[in-house]
């Protein structure tokens, strides 16, 4: 069985991967997002998750390393995690009733070949119109605090959110057939990080 390393903070992601038969190590990367840039919302989600996959392969060996990140888009705009609960509040009252992206991307790196592939998987979220109440009372919760475009799919946030078109995974910060097909490419069969009747 292969080492696998998650280069994230987010319990989210960490869940997903648990839940889906993997155990594995969390190493937070530690970069610096406000120095990455990009020509699109989707591309800027990838380049982070590549930065921050690459920051935590140099210091293991013989791992599958998976980095990731998640960007709402609405109207071009890139939404990351909120500032503040004002920040939170106020994006939650003009995007009621809106369409937007969310676009996570998938860094893996497989350290003992040096090998590595990067995806962007993006899905529509159709948003609900809370009221302001609804709004403030999420807001004060604090879950959206602490996620890309201060949603959760799974959370509180789901009252919130009338549908989506595409991958729920994506939603939540990791997909999982995205991330099997990104394994095959690198050669890595999914049994080796997931053994079969374990």
């Amino acid at each position: 069985m292969r080492k696998l390393v998650l280069a994230s903070a987010s319990t989210a992601r960490l869940r997903i991967l648990r839940e889906a038969g993997a155990d594995p190590e969390v190493i937070v990367s530690g970069v610096d997002e406000s120095r990455i840039a990009a020509g699109s919302v989707a591309g800027l989600a990838g380049a982070l998750a590549k930065e921050k996959a690459g920051a935590v392969a140099g210091g293991v060996a013989d791992a599958i390393v998976i980095g990731c990140d998640s960007l709402l888009e609405v109207d071009g705009r890139a939404f990351g995690k909120p500032r503040s609960a004002d920040e939170a509040a106020a994006w939650w009252t003009e995007r009621r009733g809106v369409t937007g992206v969310l676009h996570t991307g998938h860094c893996v790196i497989d350290t003992a070949s040096g090998r590595d592939a990067l995806e962007v998987a993006s899905t529509r979220i159709r948003f609900g119109e809370p009221s302001a109440e609804e709004i403030a009372a999420y807001v004060a919760t604090g879950e959206p605090l602490h996620v890309a475009g201060a949603f959760t799919l799974e959370g509180r946030g789901a009252w919130f959110i009338d549908g989506i078109d595409g991958d729920p995974g994506t939603v939540m910060g990791l997909s999982l057939p995205l991330l099997r097909r990104m394994l095959a490419t690198l050669g890595v069969p999914l049994t080796d990080i997931w053994p079969v009747g374990a």
